[in-house]
């Protein structure tokens, strides 16, 4: 699926550093995860599979943070827990900082290990493991 148009608007939006690394990361998504529908999710870009966020970013007042709902489950260096569920997190100041590989690793992961956050509230804060 390409790029959605808003996301692409959202990236432009971004000051020159920010949008280079907004640009490899929308890249690198999409490519990994060619089947994810993607599309601005609460004012930031998202990738969902089956309806259920996987993967996006956001731009920060000091970076641009990289966020992978199930990111705590994927046993890999370099991400950060974020929040009280299960989503883990990397920060970002310039592109060069993005290690593409690792990166590659991660998005595999996103795939492969999931947690349901399409059902969380009708589940009432509970989150139960797809995959």
């Amino acid at each position: 699926m390409p790029i959605n148009k808003d996301i692409k608007a959202y990236n432009d939006e971004q000051a020159a550093a920010d949008k280079a690394i907004c640009a490899l990361l929308a890249k690198e998504i999409t490519a990994a995860l060619p089947e994810a529908e993607n599309k601005i999710w609460h004012r930031h870009p998202v990738w969902f599979l089956d309806g259920n966020p996987v993967a996006g970013y956001s731009k920060l007042k000091d970076s641009v943070r990289l966020l992978f709902w199930s990111g705590q489950s994927f046993d890999e260096p370099g991400l950060q827990p974020e929040g009280t569920f299960k989503a883990a997190e990397a920060r970002y100041t310039e592109k060069k900082q993005v290690d593409v590989e690792l990166l590659r690793v991660w998005l595999a992961k996103a795939r492969d290990i999931q947690w349901d956050y399409k059902n969380l509230v009708k589940r009432k804060g509970k989150l139960e493991r797809l995959k």
